[in-house]
Formats: C-alpha cells, sequence, structure tokens
C-alpha cells in the first residue's frame, strides 16, 4: 500500500464514527466510534474502522465481504449538553437533519448520529426517544431531569459503491 500523506487537519483532536453498510441494500453491518475527541482525527478514524468490522451487534467482518461493502465516515464536533429548564423543552433545540444526539443518565449512555434521524424520518421527540432506547432506557426517559442529552454535528463522508471515491454526504 502507498504511503498515505495525512493533511494537517487530521493531527487535531476530533470525534469520528466509522459505519460499514453492505452494498446494494444499504444494512448496517457496524458502526463504531469516539464522540469525544480524546484522539487525533486520524486516530479516531483507524480506530473507528477497525472497531467497525468487529462490531459486538454483527459476526465480525469476513475478508470476502469487504467488495460488498460501503464505508462512511463522520467528523464529529464536540458533544454540547442542552441546558433547558424543563426536559420537554429538549426538542425545539435539536434540529433534525443537522444534530446527533446523546443521552445519558447514570450507567446507560446512547448515541444516534444525525443521519440517523433523516434516514427513519423521526421529528425530535421521536429521535430522542429512539437515542434513549440506545441507551437502554425506556424510550421516554428524556422527559427524566435526571437524564442528560447532549448534540453534536457531523461533516459525513461515504462512498456510493464499495472501494469507489468518497464524497461529502447532505444529511437533510
Amino acid at each position: 500500500m502507498p504511503d498515505l500523506v495525512i493533511p494537517e487537519s487530521f493531527r487535531t483532536n476530533a470525534g469520528a464514527f466509522v459505519t460499514l453498510n453492505t452494498f446494494p441494500e444499504g444494512r448496517l453491518r457496524g458502526c463504531i466510534g469516539y464522540p469525544e475527541p480524546h484522539y487525533r482525527l486520524e486516530e479516531s478514524i483507524r480506530r473507528g474502522a477497525q472497531s467497525a468490522t468487529r462490531d459486538p451487534r454483527f459476526p465480525p467482518l469476513a475478508r470476502r465481504e469487504l467488495m460488498d461493502i460501503v464505508v462512511e465516515v463522520s467528523i464529529l464536533t464536540p458533544p454540547a449538553k442542552i441546558m433547558v429548564d424543563k426536559p420537554a423543552e429538549y426538542p425545539k433545540h435539536i434540529v433534525v437533519g443537522r444534530d446527533g444526539l446523546i443521552a445519558e443518565k447514570k450507567f446507560h449512555r446512547g448515541l444516534l448520529l444525525p443521519q440517523v434521524a433523516t434516514e427513519y424520518k423521526w421529528d425530535s421527540k421521536e429521535f430522542l426517544a429512539n437515542t434513549c432506547m440506545k441507551a437502554g432506557m425506556m424510550p421516554d426517559a428524556w422527559l427524566d431531569r435526571d437524564t442528560e442529552i447532549w448534540k453534536f454535528t457531523a461533516e459525513v463522508f461515504g462512498e456510493k459503491e464499495p472501494r469507489g471515491p468518497a464524497r461529502r454526504m447532505e444529511l437533510g
């Protein structure tokens, strides 16, 4: 494999997720990442890619599957806690198609990338409910004062076909 020239922007810390989908069906095959900017972007992507091939929700990705997989990389902004007086106010602080969400309460934590809400055509309440369920909580847990909701945005790049060129994807 030729040596890659890594742009300077990849040397700054940033969160990133790597998503693997089957082609042409578009079924999820793995998605792992790092929401917080603990690693340089290049490291977040590398770790996410390695882990996505062993996503515990699926059997490990076999080499023979690689020709039928498309890769998507989401580069995240640092998560910001949504501050509200009452939990019922959360939906008006979320823009579907722009924001990704993290729901957190005690030992439960779940994250959904911004593109998930647009793929399923969810409104902000459905997005909150599904993020809570991803965290292993009840769908209405976002209405509990002890549940924290965080949001972030993502710049998403993906292949149209396996091993094809990556392009920036529009989420809205």
